[in-house]
């Protein structure tokens, strides 16, 4: 049951920090129920939907004239605003209804030179259907309930059992020019209706107001998931971080095998759900027939393509070698499937990667896969949904969704085609990132650095260092990962949080450590030992799990380590910290040379004087008071007269992280100090 979450306070909230114009008003509550939309995936599943709404506005010269406010390409329903919603010119869209034909790049450029904004994005690509409905708010989901409707043999049947003469009936038409006009027709021969069903596609809902058209949206829902015996939401939660067999870690290494040559090929994202529907339905006897069914609805292609990855535990328990070979035979089937329908294309085609999107693991769970966490994340939402319209609209009379030539046609649909080559992704997308000692200032730099150029980051502290909201400022979709990193089985922990969130490790950064301060003399053999295990141990035991990782992959890695100048230039009763440090190069150089066969990486960044946990504001001005200088120069004390700050020493990891034939080899970040010169 979707609850409706309609409140005439809200509301009102919404409307007082609108522009008081009679048009932003009304925009605003448009504004406030899309989001109430978008805030359920099983009203809308990652762009399966668009909202509108009519006004009035001036132009220019005075005059009153229509605008039709409609979801923009790029936008999400959850987090909408009301730039999100591009007006568009009314009447010159409703003209095209009275063409014969009409291309989608004509209809593209016709909605974006109605564009009361020229910046604005692109208005929907079911714009036209909205501009033909008269109401004056118009709503269109893909709701789960629905796509289990839709995609029944006998769906309009049941449909006017469930909503009698309630809701029109649309045959499946590919979106755009030729469904809006056959929808608005349907319409026009019973305006009585409330909404209308797509076949093998979705549903809308209208009204004369916001309230109205959102209401109607979560009433036919229910009435759908009630007679179709769907009972509560569907769940899209990620799995908490735990173990996983290791043929995920083999999965994610095959299919940077499989997508290309050389070690510079950026791995995949993973991203593993389960629970025990999940696990129910992989296990399920008639798994092999709906595998290869199609999708939900048929925009999903774009996403996780017409059909997974089945992969039986018979296969995944045999190894790599056997994961790979089942991943050549599906790259090979899509290449065929890509021949056969091309053939009857008028225009030429690029072919996308042949690479599964979704993967369906027996016994793991269903994996979505993508070059970002967030990509990936998208294929696992989606495939969890068209797992759960698949099992309940199979048991429900059966599940069949729009053939194959109609889902060549959206898959590589113009629109989409005119997409590809047109933006470079970020230099580290594809990378998963740990950094240890992330709450810290170092550790934060390291984060958001390697974040912001694309990565996807487990950060790593102790329990009370804040670090879940570190990781909600560096993204959406970092892991923080809270555990004393010199306990037993620690790091074993982080790297299985890595794999369980994300598939896999491509870069550690040892970031982590603490001095223990006083002479040598002075020490006893506790605190010496605490030092090594928090300095020296725990980065020598995150680095060989991580490698092992790296080695089952089978595309290299990289091992980076905070090396400190106290490695080569002992201070002061810093003997503690130095000892663990000078041990922390050597393991540096000594990885190196044993793992530098497994295209293995392993180097270090010497860092001074940056404001840290350990390099408090009293240790500074204990330093600078016993030079008798002042704080800022004691900072500024090196060959430059710069303070060094954290996002320097990040920038230098970040830089190691790219230099793809580099190992061995230690960064110095210091602003100039010649005593601790590794030159």
């Amino acid at each position: 049951m979707i609850r409706n979450q309609w409140s005439d306070e809200v509301a009102k909230e919404w409307c007082d920090v609108a522009p008081q114009t009679p048009a932003d008003q009304v925009l605003a509550l448009r504004v406030y129920t899309s989001r109430l939309i978008g805030m359920d995936p099983d009203l809308v599943m990652h762009g399966g939907g668009n909202t509108s709404v009519k006004v009035r506005r001036k132009n220019l010269f005075g005059d009153m004239e229509d605008v039709l406010h409609v979801k923009g390409s790029g936008w999400d329903l959850e987090v909408i605003e009301a730039a999100g919603l591009p007006g568009v010119r009314l009447e010159p869209l409703k003209r095209l209804r009275t063409l014969d034909a009409l291309s989608d790049e004509d209809m593209v450029n016709v909605q974006r030179n109605n564009l009361l904004d020229s910046a604005a994005p692109n208005p929907s690509v079911e714009t036209l259907l909205h501009a033909y409905l008269p109401h004056r708010f118009v709503d269109h989901t893909h709701a789960t309930a629905f796509l289990v409707l839709a995609n029944l043999p006998n769906a309009a049947e049941r449909c006017r059992e469930i909503f009698g003469d309630r809701l029109g009936i649309v045959p499946y038409i590919m979106p755009g020019f030729n469904l809006a006009k056959v929808a608005a027709d349907i319409y026009d021969t019973n305006p009585d209706v409330e909404g209308l069903l797509l076949l093998q596609h979705g549903h809308f809902a209208f009204g004369d107001t916001a309230r109205q058209s959102y209401e109607r949206i979560i009433e036919h829902t229910n009435l759908a998931a009630a007679a179709l015996d769907l009972d509560g939401p569907t769940d899209i939660a990620p799995r908490d971080y735990d173990a996983l067999p290791d043929a995920v870690v083999d999965l994610r290494g095959a299919l940077a095998q499989c997508g290309g040559d050389g070690d510079t090929v950026p791995m995949p994202i993973l991203d593993v759900r389960a629970n025990h529907s999940i696990l129910e339905f992989l296990e399920r006897r008639d798994i092999a027939q709906l595998l290869s069914r199609g999708v939900a609805s048929p925009d999903h292609v774009i996403r996780i393509k017409g059909r997974p990855l089945h992969l039986q535990r018979s296969t995944w328990k045999q190894g790599a070698a056997a994961i790979a070979a089942a991943i050549a035979s599906f790259q090979q089937d899509y290449k065929t499937y890509y021949s056969r329908e091309v053939a009857r294309s008028s225009q030429p085609k690029t072919m996308l990667s042949s690479l599964p999107s979704l993967v369906w693991m027996e016994g793991v769970g269903i994996i979505g896969v993508g070059a970002s966490a967030k990509a990936a994340s998208v294929a696992a939402d989606l495939g969890v949904q068209n797992a759960r319209v698949r099992s309940v609209g199979e048991d429900q009379g059966g599940f069949h969704p729009v053939n194959e030539a109609d889902l060549f046609d959206l898959e590589y649909w113009s629109l989409e085609q005119a997409k590809l080559g047109k933006s470079k992704p970020p230099v580290m997308v594809g990378k998963v990132v740990i950094i240890t000692g992330a709450a810290g200032a170092i550790g934060r730099a390291i984060a958001g650095t390697f974040a912001s150029a694309g990565a996807d980051i487990v950060l790593v502290d102790q329990p009370g260092t804040g670090l879940k909201d570190v990781a909600t400022s560096i993204s959406k979709t970092a892991l923080a990962v809270e555990m004393d990193i010199t306990q037993d089985g620690a790091s074993d922990r982080a790297i299985m949080a890595a794999i369980s969130r994300f598939g896999g490790l491509d870069i550690l950064v040892s970031n982590a450590g603490a001095a223990q301060t006083g002479t040598m003399l002075e020490l006893d053999d506790r605190q010496l030992a605490d030092s090594y295990d928090l300095n020296f141990f725990a980065p020598y035991r995150f680095a060989r799990a991580a490698a092992h990782c790296f080695r089952r992959q089978g595309r290299g890695g990289q091992l980076l380590f905070n090396i400190s100048k106290q490695s080569v230039n002992p201070g002061h009763n810093f003997g503690a910290y130095g000892l663990p440090k000078a041990s922390t190069l050597f393991l540096m150089r000594q990885l190196a040379l044993e793992l530098g066969a497994d295209h293995i990486r392993v180097n270090g960044v010497n860092a001074d004087r940056i404001r840290s946990g350990i390099v408090t504001d009293e240790f500074i001005e204990s330093r600078s008071s016993a030079r008798g200088i002042e704080a800022a120069d004691y900072m500024a004390g090196n060959l430059l007269k710069q303070e060094v700050e954290a996002r320097h020493v990040a920038e230098a990891f970040l830089m190691l992280a790219q230099m793809e034939r580099t190992t061995s080899h230690v960064v110095t970040v210091d602003g100039g100090n010649v005593e601790a010169s590794l030159r």
